[in-house]
């Protein structure tokens, strides 16, 4: 008996642990997805595209690279670096198709503070060579890439070890007004950490709390010291930037390939500088020495990490929420899914093996990221593609760029930062559609430029968790209704017999940021089941209740629903009396569920809606126009079904009421 019961216990932890062959396959594809596109990719379709975008993206990242390795306070040299190794790491494990990962500004600013406290300013010149050490850069600067290296690795280990906890379902949180206001706000930081540079000034690190102020104060103090032409030489940038993107976006449909004014105004401003030595003439800063090739890796210094755990946790996450943003958009834009614990790993094994490497900091970027989108790029081949061309710079074209004037590249820097800080325009969009979330915006963009982008961060999340629990208890929890979820069918003839079945879904919760997302799946489900179910038709179908919007977590709906002939075009009426308070999210998947189920041939109907609801919805989406989609009562809404369809021969089928109430 014994005997039997351990060959009973063996035969069941074989079959627990040993992986098949199918199972091996599936998890390298979930956590390699390049093999799920690669072997798919059509070259006749898609190289063209992706070659042109590619080296549009190259020009953006030797230009962003450079910029905002001087953002990080290390020399130029290493954001060429992190425009490399990030991008190839992240086309192999990441599932953003059309996200361009490599140099941030936003990690570049967080991690310029661990390097200027550890490491700070003195006396000693940026291009100092040394034969000792690594591409003949001074030990000075070599001192100051391990502080940022070292923020790198520390901030991919804890993104990896997220992605271990799992910790990527819970992203949630994070809604778009605050990611909206917290990159706002650190892009503000950002340009004014470009003062100096436009201005042409000497002026020392300024940071910590209130530190935006101060630099301004320091500008004003020392205005005498600002060099004229400096002044008018970013002037001049600034206008032909802005100049020529706004002409490449205005005309990009009629011009096939877009100038690269950035890769322009870099030749032309370094033939400028070279020609009439504005060095030495008018006491301009140019970027100086840019060493040729890649230093072998070398593991990042492990003696400081307990001192950058504050700036790698501010790495971790401002760069994984601003780049999961970009990720969902794109997915969004062009009809694909990601996974939100996947793009954890992905920039976590970005940020660690590319500290091997001497790279700052990485995450995504919204400019190169729009660069894609107008550029026509299809795959993470055209980021691969522009590893190529930055490969090239590395190896020969760097030491030309000696004689870029550095008020030139700050130029490039505060228009690559437009997309971000035009979001001031979602204000009106906020004040809209909820006064709340408007509030949530201002008061994380206040305390971002205040203190810093991991701080506003942290105040946003806290305050809309607040917020929502302070809302909650005040919410209508108990309604008594007649009618929870009924369908009918109608037989009409006009060119063929079709049935046209209604289907009435009451919800009795709020709608915000915590269930916006399982609401969007539960409706989805319903939806798809019963377009794949493939019953006969009948004059009668009795309902089936579904529970939507039960609980406050983000899950699937493993619930049954209803199942009716896929040939069936499909009403669908949203009774929102239930609706006791929503959100920005709240209201963004209510559009977002009426243009996905247009694109399904289902017609999305919604009663008893409030005022401040359909001045939301209005606001927010392209709503169809022609077609009424409000209405007074459900009542209303199924009149309203009727009288679209032909008259002469309408046969409805029972009608079943059931009565119950509905507990949130």
């Amino acid at each position: 008996m014994t005997g039997a019961k351990k060959k009973k216990k063996s035969m069941l932890w074989g079959k627990m642990h040993t992986p098949q062959c199918e199972d091996i396959i599936q998890w390298c594809r979930r956590r390699l997805p390049i093999l799920d596109w690669a072997p798919h990719y059509n070259l006749k379709e898609n190289l063209l595209p992706d070659t042109v975008s590619g080296i549009m993206l190259a020009v953006q990242q030797v230009t962003q690279g450079l910029a905002f390795a001087v953002l990080s306070s290390v020399h130029p040299v290493f954001g060429l670096y992190g425009s490399l190794f990030p991008a190839i790491i992240y086309a192999i494990f990441g599932m953003g198709r059309h996200v361009a990962t490599g140099t941030f500004a936003l990690t570049s600013l967080i991690s310029a503070n661990a390097v200027e406290r550890i490491v700070p300013q003195n006396i000693q010149n940026l291009t100092t060579p040394s034969n000792t050490s690594v591409l003949g850069l001074s030990d000075f600067e070599m001192q100051r890439i391990h502080v940022a290296v070292a923020v790198s690795f520390l901030g991919g280990v804890i993104q990896v070890a997220m992605f271990v906890l799992q910790l990527g379902s819970a992203t949630f949180v994070v809604t778009e007004p605050v990611i909206s206001a917290m990159t706002t706000g650190a892009a503000t930081h950002v340009v004014t950490s470009q003062v100096k540079y436009l201005l042409g000034m000497k002026m020392p690190y300024i940071s910590g709390p209130l530190g935006f102020f101060y630099i301004y104060a320091y500008v004003f103090e020392n205005i005498k010291s600002v060099r004229l032409e400096a002044l008018l030489l970013s002037l001049l940038s600034i206008v032909v930037l802005v100049l020529v993107k706004e002409l490449n976006e205005q005309f990009k449909r009629k011009i096939k390939v877009v100038l690269p004014v950035d890769l322009v105004l870099i030749i032309a401003a370094s033939f400028a500088c070279y020609c009439t030595n504005m060095e030495s003439t008018y006491g301009l800063e140019v970027v100086g020495h840019i060493p040729q090739g890649i230093p072998s890796p070398r593991a990042p210094p492990m003696n400081i990490l307990s001192a950058v755990i504050t700036e790698a946790f501010g790495v971790a996450l401002v760069g994984y929420v601003a780049s999961l943003a970009l990720a969902q958009g794109s997915a969004k834009k062009f009809k694909y899914s990601i996974d939100d614990n996947q793009e954890f790993l992905a920039h976590g094994l970005s940020n660690i093996v590319s500290s091997f490497f001497f790279c700052i900091p990485s995450a995504a970027a919204m400019g190169r990221t729009a660069g894609l989108y107008s550029t026509g790029a299809k795959t993470q081949v055209a980021c691969l593609i522009s590893c190529i061309f930055v490969l090239i710079v590395i190896y020969a074209i760097g030491p030309l760029l000696y004689w870029l004037p550095m008020c030139v590249l700050a130029s490039i820097i505060v228009v690559g930062l437009k997309g971000m800080l035009i979001q001031f325009r979602d204000l009106k969009k906020y004040w809209n559609v909820d006064k709340i979330d408007w509030g949530i915006w201002v008061s994380t963009y206040v305390f971002t430029i205040c203190f810093a982008a991991n701080v506003g961060l942290l105040f946003g999340v806290v305050c809309t968790i607040a917020i929502v629990i302070g809302r909650f208890p005040r919410a209508m929890t108990l309604s008594i209704k007649n009618m929870k979820e009924m369908e009918f069918k109608v037989k009409t003839e006009m060119d063929s017999e079709t049935l046209q079945q209604v289907k009435i879904i009451s919800i009795n919760n709020p709608l915000v940021f915590l269930n916006a997302k399982k609401f969007y799946t539960d409706l989805m489900n319903i939806i798809q089941k019963e377009n794949a179910c493939n019953q006969p038709l009948d004059d009668i179908s009795k309902c089936e209740q579904n529970t939507l919007l039960n609980s406050l977590s983000n899950g699937n709906c493993n619930e049954e629903v209803s199942q009716s002939c896929p040939n069936e075009k499909c009403s669908l009426i949203l009774d929102c009396s239930g609706f006791t308070f929503f959100d920005y999210s709240g209201v963004s998947m209510l559009v977002e569920v009426y243009m996905d189920c247009k694109g399904r041939s289902v017609d999305v109907l919604l009663a008893h809606c409030t005022a401040s609801l359909i001045k939301g919805m209005t606001y927010y989406g392209n709503l169809d126009s022609e077609k009424p989609i409000f209405f007074e009562s459900v009542s209303a809404a199924i009149s309203h079904i009727h009288s679209n369809k032909a008259s002469d021969k309408l046969l409805f089928g029972n009608l079943d009421f059931p009565t119950m109430s509905l507990l949130s």
